[in-house]
């Protein structure tokens, strides 16, 4: 294999940098080791073995082929996979590109470090796609867990929040402008429902994520001729299980519903995440000041910035996010024959950039909820920037009926032009029986929001705890 260099302009050749050590997607710095080139290396590696282990637990395969090739290639019992095997990732990776894909030269580089009576036992009746797909699988499922964990972070500290600020009244906006009265804690209800949702989803994703072993063309036929019918039916359970993958209920090649559903839900759960990032990032505004991050960044130029660093980034995933997800859908769609050329090779650079952003923007949600603090004065300053009009609505309900549509219309341009709507309701002869204080407190117009933040916090928590323990 060529060594890890590259030719400068003399012919010489120098160690190649790193290409990605995330100067340009900091949102994944410190987050992306589970899916760096070296976790998928591991991961092919251990998949490799896991056959070979899956033959000898079936009793095809001999007992010490298995364990020599278990020893060779650094096999961990406690399911880390492989780690000894000494295979170089540079090397391997710039070998790949005459097969197009890295198990071709991989293989050849596994059979030179086993023992010669046990090489005709390593990729045995498998193709390159049952081998990537798996790593792939078992990449996605070790990232999706740590996700999960930083999910379900963002949730118990979302539970806090909401209800820190169940009574801390603002103002609900609607394309950008103050709508009807809300609370600060019912906000946080809402996104905590959303991130919910998502780590559910992701889930079940995760759970489902299965191994792959079709061979050559999906059939089996050489793990057939191998060893039978029956063991051939019987070689994906074991397989599957030394991966801690599920089983598949037959080859999947050319059916990509593992890759599409768990891109799916990584999309949804940094939409999730999103959602939170972008409503910090504008309560943060100098003007409105209702939020703030606990670690606010600075500037190059202006040191009076708190810039909101972290929801910034998690926005920077989000916005990256979906496309990614439908080059998934799209290579999916356009997987043809039984081993797609092209739309599989491209499916994978796609998957690890979301399980990068997904893993990025989870673990920066659980820190900057975790510090979220409110500005009280300020929550309550912007609400009485509109006044009594911020109860319009229920003003409306209540005095349209007595003085008629076109004199309360009267009434609100009047107030938008600077009067007190206030005072204009209480002059009005049909109000003498109001209790106009009533009608124009805010906090006395929040509708379910106090049910809606108390179903919240009722549902199971992220551990499927009881709300007394999230109390």
């Amino acid at each position: 294999m060529p060594s890890d260099a590259t030719p400068d302009r003399s012919g010489a050749r120098e160690s190649s940098p790193a290409f990605d050590v995330g100067l340009l997607s900091p949102v994944s710095v410190g987050h992306d080791g589970l899916v760096a080139d070296q976790a998928v290396l591991d991961a092919l590696v251990a998949v490799e073995v896991a056959l070979a282990r899956a033959y000898g637990s079936l009793g095809v395969a001999p007992a010490a082929v298995v364990d020599d090739i278990s020893t060779a290639l650094g096999w961990q019992s406690n399911g880390r996979g492989c780690l000894g095997h000494r295979v170089d990732a540079v090397v391997l990776a710039e070998a790949s590109v005459s097969g197009g894909n890295p198990v071709i030269p991989l293989v050849a580089e596994l059979k030179a470090r086993v023992p010669e009576s046990a090489r005709r036992w390593v990729h045995r009746g498998a193709t390159s796609q049952d081998i990537l797909d798996s790593a792939l699988m078992l990449v996605s499922y070790r990232a999706g867990r740590a996700i999960l964990a930083h999910l379900r972070s963002v949730e118990v500290e979302l539970a806090t929040f909401a209800r820190t600020h169940a009574e801390d009244v603002g103002a609900a906006r609607t394309l950008t402008q103050h709508a009807v009265p809300t609370t600060v804690g019912l906000r946080a209800a809402v996104w905590l429902r959303g991130v919910r949702r998502a780590t559910d989803r992701l889930e079940a994703a995760v759970t489902h994520l299965p191994a792959q072993l079709g061979g050559a063309g999906g059939t089996l036929a050489a793990i057939v001729e191998i060893a039978g019918a029956d063991a051939a039916a019987r070689l994906s359970s074991p397989f599957a299980g030394a991966l801690g993958l599920a089983v598949p209920d037959a080859p999947w090649h050319t059916n990509r519903w593992p890759v599409t559903e768990l891109g799916d839900a990584l999309v949804q759960a940094i939409d999730a995440v999103g959602k939170i990032a972008t409503d910090i990032a504008t309560l943060s505004r100098t003007e409105i000041g209702e939020l703030a991050e606990g670690a606010a960044g600075g500037s190059s130029a202006m040191p009076q910035k708190r810039n909101p660093s972290g929801s910034v980034l998690i926005r920077s995933a989000a916005l990256r996010a979906p496309q990614l997800g439908a080059t998934l859908h799209l290579a999916a769609a356009l997987a043809a024959d039984e081993r797609p050329d092209g739309s599989w090779h491209a499916e994978w650079p796609t998957l690890r950039e979301l399980l990068r952003l997904a893993l990025g923007a989870a673990a920066t949600s659980a820190r900057v909820v975790a510090g979220l603090s409110v500005d009280s004065a300020a929550v309550a300053r912007n609400l009485a920037q509109t006044g009594a009009l911020i109860v319009s609505e229920r003003l409306s309900l209540v005095l349209v009926p007595l003085i008629g549509r076109e004199r309360f219309d009267h009434l609100v341009a009047e107030a938008s032009g600077g009067a007190d709507l206030a005072d204009l309701v209480r002059a009005l002869p049909e109000a003498a029986d109001l209790d106009v204080d009533v009608l124009v407190d805010p906090g006395r117009y929040l509708g379910l929001a106090d049910a809606y933040l108390d179903g919240a916090l009722r549902e199971r928590g992220p551990h499927g705890e009881t709300p007394e323990v999230l109390s």
